[in-house]
């Protein structure tokens, strides 16, 4: 037996030296050709086929699919198989503890009889030239799925098996979905591999389109138009356009907007990606949070006409470009860089429906505003918002549904007093919700209907009020206008006067001078 080990470690060191001695003087593009040579000798013997999937795809601009897919997959048969897990705490979720397979990890499949080696593989990339549009530094440590099997069933496992996997990874993804609510990250300072430009937590939003205060006939409009959109996939292939629809909520505050992305969210099950451009440095970084934004979601600008100063892009008056010209460069340098966000308006359009908003389908982007004529007409025309819906005030309808989700009932005496009164009145939805809730245990139906309805009666009173003095405000501005204009007719009548005394003055003059002349003259001849 110590005969055997000092052979075998003889043997180990003449291996050492012997690839020292390779390594050291044989030169690279020889080393490279032979082991080239090596690797196919190799494989021709090695009767085993290997199929990696790269978490990242296209320069590690997009989290691939079927690496996500992949990681579900083998997430739900694994846990029983591995060694080695991950374990991740989902909230409110069927299975609150989710196991994966960990890092350097190895698990067996079986699909029709084969058998199928599944390995979790992390690897350090070499530093590469910098990528503006890259998320993650390009020296960071770059995972992937690695699978194994027989080459005599490369046709199963490349046709059928894959195709198995993807499927089952997307149901299961389905089956445990729980939507989330994103914010994009502020852009100050790198990022790394494990930091990522959106932060999230579940949405817990409750509303819906069944208890969202609204027409009825509108609301089956926006109902039939998202069902629409979220089978038009073919359809917007065929006519080659962006799988992609852009909806602009208009109206008061009050009136519903937030509700109804949310209930556009449920309806659809998508996520939410709440953008927030103050906090976005310049056009570059809203491309990449565009790319980082997957299918099946929602992109929300909410009061973009307050988010940046979007109006006023397009064009400056004389007076500021003047001044621009004018300013010294260096202060001009400094307040440039002061600016929390350089994003404009041109930037804007092309996240909306420029070449990079194709960049993955199935996607909504909405914007929310309390006044439309403020923003820019082309940010919201038809192609970028493709339908404009406007949350108007309270009406008997949308009362009918507050009334149902606050008080659970569907028709009273009081609701025709009700129905009139919001005829000839404004209240928002939000404003008449909060008169409907009860405040205390004692509060029944009839006493939160009548709390509505002497709001109602006062804001018609007070709207009245209002109208009588903003009309009693106009007549006076009227009558001064009027006094005004009389005052200044008295004064050029004076000054027409004045000038007229003075034209006659200067002819009497003129008259008496020509008459002495004339004197003169017959004095001098008759002399």
């Amino acid at each position: 037996m110590r005969e055997l080990w000092r052979q075998m470690g003889s043997l180990m060191a003449t291996v050492v030296f012997m690839y020292t001695i390779f390594e050291r003087f044989f030169p690279s593009s020889f080393r490279d050709r032979l082991q080239a040579y090596a690797q196919k000798v190799a494989n021709h013997f090695n009767p085993y086929i290997q199929i990696t999937f790269p978490e990242f795809s296209g320069e590690r601009l997009k989290k691939s699919e079927a690496y996500n897919a992949i990681q579900i997959y083998l997430s739900a048969n694994s846990s029983q198989r591995a060694k080695k897990l991950k374990a991740e705490v989902v909230k409110d979720s069927q299975s609150p503890l989710v196991l994966s397979m960990d890092d350097n990890e190895e698990i067996t499949d079986e699909f029709q009889g084969v058998k199928v080696w599944w390995s979790a593989k992390k690897v350090s990339s070499n530093p590469q030239r910098y990528n503006p549009f890259s998320y993650y530094d390009s020296s960071d440590e770059k995972r992937f799925y690695k699978l194994t099997f027989h080459r005599s069933y490369r046709d199963i496992i490349t046709m059928s098996y894959i195709k198995h996997v993807l499927e089952e990874g997307k149901e299961i993804e389905l089956t445990n979905r729980q939507l989330k609510l994103y914010t994009n990250n502020p852009s100050s300072g790198g990022y790394g591999y494990k930091q990522s430009k959106w932060s999230h937590i579940v949405f817990e939003n409750p509303a819906s389109f069944e208890t969202l205060a609204m027409d009825q006939k509108r609301k089956e409009d926006i109902l039939k138009d998202l069902t629409k959109f979220k089978k038009g996939k073919e359809y917007y292939s065929k006519i080659g356009k962006a799988w992609k629809r852009g909806y602009l909520l208009y109206g008061p505050p009050g009136t519903g907007k937030s509700t109804m992305i949310a209930a556009i969210a449920k309806f659809m099950n998508y996520d939410v990606y709440d953008l927030e451009l103050t906090a976005v440095k310049d056009n570059t970084e809203l491309k990449k949070l565009l790319i980082e934004t997957p299918s099946k979601s929602i992109t929300v600008i909410e009061d973009i006409d307050c988010s940046l100063d979007l109006t006023g892009q397009r064009k400056k008056k004389k007076e500021e470009v003047d001044n621009e010209e004018q300013k010294d460069p260096m202060r001009k340098n400094e307040e440039e860089s002061s600016k929390s966000s350089k994003v404009t308006l041109s930037g804007l359009l092309n996240f909306i429906d420029g070449i990079w908003s194709a960049c993955g389908g199935e996607r909504i982007i909405i914007f929310t505003t309390n006044y439309v004529e403020k923003l820019d007409p082309a940010l919201i025309r038809r192609g970028r918002m493709d339908k404009h819906i406007e949350m108007s005030y309270c009406c008997f309808d949308a009362f009918k549904v507050l009334a149902k989700n606050y008080l659970a009932v569907e028709s009273h005496l009081l609701f025709g007093r009700i129905g009139t009164l919001l005829k000839e009145t404004e209240m928002s939805p939000a404003d008449v919700a909060e008169n409907l809730m009860p405040k205390s245990e004692d509060e029944d139906v009839e006493t939160c209907l009548e709390n509505l309805i002497n709001a109602l009666e006062k804001n018609k009173e007070e709207n009245a009020n209002k109208k009588e003095e903003e009309e009693a405000e106009e007549n006076l501005e009227e009558e001064k206008k009027k006094a005004e204009e009389e005052e200044q007719k008295e004064l050029e009548e004076e000054k027409a006067k004045e000038e007229s005394t003075q034209n006659k003055e200067i002819i009497k003059e003129k008259t008496r001078g020509e008459g002495k002349s004339k004197m003169c003259l017959q004095i001098t001849i008759s002399y």
